[in-house]
């Protein structure tokens, strides 16, 4: 198994780990964190074994991570909304 991939899976071991402590932030703060180191392991992963298991990684982290996706995507739609030629 290659260093890539051990990463990513350290990575999802103490994602899950940070999820079942308890917080007073509702882990947002970790979820920070996590995003800032989740995407340089993420990139390693695809230039290491490509754009398909790189995929797969970024699902895998998307489902650890799922209301800061959920809260980017209402944005990114409020934004194009808000944006649009009347």
């Amino acid at each position: 198994m290659s260093m890539s991939l051990v990463l990513a899976c350290f990575w999802a071991v103490v994602a899950n780990v940070l999820a079942m402590t308890p917080s007073s932030d509702q882990h947002w703060r970790s979820a920070y964190v996590l995003i800032a180191v989740g995407i340089p392991v993420l990139g390693y992963v695809t230039v290491q074994h490509g754009p398909w298991v790189g995929m797969l990684i970024l699902a895998a982290g998307c489902s650890v991570l799922r209301w800061p996706v959920i809260y980017f995507m209402r944005w990114l739609r409020g934004a194009a909304v808000r944006d649009a030629p009347e």
